[in-house]
Parts: structure tokens; sequence; C-alpha cells
């Protein structure tokens, strides 16, 4: 696959700070110490529920079994899958990264 360098509407300096230091961190304590500083719980756990949202989708289970799973609202199943198929690729190149390749689920 061809690389392409990708251009961020949100893109500025102090943006590009943060997520160098999201790339310094080693371990998963470590990212626990510093999203817990830095999101409330409520942030981390929507960000995870996303990337769970995500990862189901990817193995085709159906809306109504990923809303029961996950408790996620249809909306945010909607808005995963969009992000899937028309997004910046960032879903997809976590879950490739962590092992889920199969296809987007078409609804």
């Amino acid at each position: 696959m061809e690389e392409h360098h990708y251009y961020s509407k949100i893109q500025e300096k102090s943006i590009d700070e943060f997520f160098q230091g999201v790339l310094k961190l080693k371990t998963i304590e470590e990212c626990y110490r510093f999203f817990e500083d830095i999101c409330t719980i409520k942030e981390i756990q929507t960000i995870a529920q996303r990337l769970q949202v995500a990862k189901l989708l990817k193995q085709n289970v159906k809306y109504t079994e990923i809303e029961k799973e996950t408790k996620a609202s249809t909306a945010t199943i909607s808005r995963v899958n969009r992000s899937l198929k028309y997004g910046a690729e960032g879903y997809n190149l976590i879950l490739e990264r962590l092992g889920y390749t199969n296809k987007i689920q078409e609804e």
C-alpha cells in the first residue's frame, strides 16, 4: 500500500506536542497514569468504547449486538462505522496493529 502524508484539519503545535508525548508512553501502566491525569474517567471510557465498537464492526457484528455488548448508542455506532469507512483511517490503523483485519460491515 502506498504511503500518503495525512493533513489534519486540527493540526497545530500544541496538538503535535500532545501526540509526541503520547508516543513516548511505553507501557499500559504509563498510559493509565497519563490518561487518568489528563482525561476524565468518562472520557477514557468513551474513547475505549468507540474502539470496541470499531472492533466489533470490523468483525461484522450487528448494530443490535454491539449496542447490547458495549452499551453504545446507535448514533455512536453509526458515527464509528462512518469513520471506519470514510474517516482518516485511524481506527483501521489501530485495529490492524491490534490484529483485527476483518472487512467493515456494510449497513
